[in-house]
């Protein structure tokens, strides 16, 4: 599996596996799995129960396309919006733990993801799809017009990401990151949390190491099964990733 070197808010570069072709089709038919279900919904709402078919009949050529390309539009614009509000990721895209990111930056702009959302009516629609998996056979990071134009690329978020960088003497030199997303925090979050951390640990309190615990799933959007991983664990793990991505010391 092919490597990208990213350049994080911190300007360390780490290097994440390409997503895959397989991941990204599979991540694709996920989220026309969604689209379909919301065509078939609309369909069963409008045209069953409110029964709208026989307006239609009464409408000219260009209002009846308006009206259905106005009742189809969430699923016109379901990439970009997703993309734009859950950080570079769809349903299909999170499921699949793959999203888009800026080869010379971490997070994309919304820019990126409208100009990659012009850009699927020649690498997807048009050409059925054909255009978009020759460049991305072709292309060194698996990459669609889409994301040519526009310099991102769909990295793997799954915690076998390899990383080429300076392991610390404190961490093993078989560690393994869990949660590559800590690359999102800045020194100064770092900071607070190892000083928070430290004080809690120190008097037990349990409460503030809850609340630390809860403040960073909700940053870095984490959903985390309590029976694997208790706060104390989790806690740990997010220092260390964070060091280990970016060569801080403890």
């Amino acid at each position: 599996m092919s490597q990208i070197a990213i350049n994080t808010s911190q300007n360390v570069n780490v290097n994440f596996n390409v997503a895959s072709i397989g991941e990204r089709i599979l991540a694709f038919l996920i989220d026309m799995v969604i689209k379909g279900a919301y065509i078939l919904f609309i369909f069963l709402l409008f045209f069953k129960i409110f029964n709208i078919g026989p307006y239609l009949y009464g409408l000219d050529n260009w209002s009846a396309v308006a009206l259905i390309m106005f009742i189809t539009l969430p699923i016109h614009i379901y990439t970009l919006v997703c993309e734009s509000l859950m950080e570079g990721q769809t349903i299909g895209k999170k499921m699949m733990k793959i999203k888009v990111v800026k080869i010379d930056a971490y997070q994309a702009s919304f820019g990126d993801y409208l100009m990659r959302w012009v850009f699927r009516l020649i690498d997807v629609f048009i050409s059925s799809g054909v255009v978009g998996l020759i460049s991305m056979i072709v292309s060194k990071n698996n990459q669609r017009f889409g994301d040519i134009a526009t310099g991102t690329a769909v990295i793997s978020l799954k915690s076998d990401v390899a990383i080429a960088h300076t392991i610390l003497e404190n961490l093993s030199a078989d560690y393994i990151p869990t949660f590559p997303q800590v690359i999102a925090l800045s020194d100064n979050d770092m900071r607070i949390i190892k000083e928070n951390y430290q004080r809690a640990l120190k008097i037990d309190d349990r409460i503030i190491i809850s609340k630390l615990s809860d403040k960073i799933k909700e940053i870095l959007k984490l959903e985390i099964n309590p029976a694997e991983y208790t706060e104390r664990q989790f806690i740990n793990l997010v220092i260390k990733d964070y060091n280990y991505y970016t060569g801080r010391e403890n």
